[in-house]
């Protein structure tokens, strides 16, 4: 069963081609693979099938967090995806679509580690915050303090708080759980603290399935959508605890996210976990 392993700034992901994988990648599975010490250890997986309809798109791609849920879409992820596919061979174009729980998703490689992808539309108002306003603003405790946040839509929940002063002493693993799965979020939301200066964005984030991360594309795109709606000019360059990603937001929250993403190793299970999993 082969595999290989991408990260984007420190945002890893575990590659698998469903031709390759013997067996249905249930919850029980996920987390093993990318259990710490006795799997991966990985913040994920990326599932990457042929598609029924190859004229339309490249690929299909289901994206797992390491608590075994599916992710409609994640930014690091689809950039890491759609560089192995043009490393792997699915693919000799720059620019083309690729398909996910979240829609179709169009990147463009930028360089040989590097990819622009339209992320499609942001939305303040959906069904993952189904008692917000229009404007998806809203209030929620912070770690006893009550603070203002930006619901925002890309694809997966975000929720985006702006922390003006004492952003780097947050204890996220502390305060982010409460915030993931807060009564107003039905489908537990991803969360974003960011504080801006001119057209920069610092940003840290707890996402859903998983906790604190180095990098989220979709959390530094709801952080810059956020800081956009309260003045912050596009594009914006959001910095990460893994590095810099660069958020275009144009009119109607059309968003083009762009970063870096690179291999880190290849190989195949041993037989013997393999087993394992398929017992499972």
């Amino acid at each position: 069963m082969r595999f290989a392993k991408w990260q984007a700034l420190g945002n890893d992901y575990i590659v698998l081609e469903a031709d390759d994988v013997p067996f249905e990648l249930t919850p029980q599975r996920i987390r093993a693979i990318c259990a710490p010490h006795t799997g991966m250890h990985s913040d994920g997986i990326l599932l990457l099938a042929r598609p029924a309809e190859p004229a339309a798109h490249v690929a299909d791609l289901r994206i797992f967090n390491p608590d075994g849920s599916e992710a409609e879409l994640s930014g690091n992820g689809v950039r890491e995806a759609v560089l192995y596919l043009r490393a792997a061979g699915w693919t000799d174009l720059d620019q083309f679509a690729i398909m996910t729980a979240a829609g179709e998703v169009s990147p463009t490689l930028t360089g040989p580690g590097s990819a622009r992808v339209a992320m499609g539309r942001a939305a303040t108002a959906s069904a993952d915050f189904p008692g917000g306003p229009a404007d998806g603003v809203g209030t929620i405790d912070v770690g006893g303090i009550e603070r203002e946040f930006q619901h925002v839509s890309i694809g997966n929940p975000q929720c985006a708080i702006e922390v003006r002063e004492g952003l780097e002493d947050l204890d996220l693993p502390a305060i982010g759980p409460a915030i993931e799965g807060a009564a107003v979020f039905p489908n537990r939301t991803n969360v974003s603290f960011w504080s801006a200066d001119g057209s920069r964005v610092r940003a840290r984030i707890f996402e859903r399935g998983v906790g604190e991360t180095l990098s989220s594309g979709t959390g530094a795109t709801g952080a810059a959508i956020a800081a956009h709606l309260r003045g912050t000019p596009s594009p914006i360059t959001v910095v990460l605890d893994g590095g810099e990603l660069v958020v275009e937001i144009g009119e109607g929250l059309e968003i083009d996210l762009t970063g870096t993403a690179e291999p880190v190793f290849a190989g195949t299970f041993a037989g013997g976990f393999v087993d394992r999993l398929a017992g499972l």
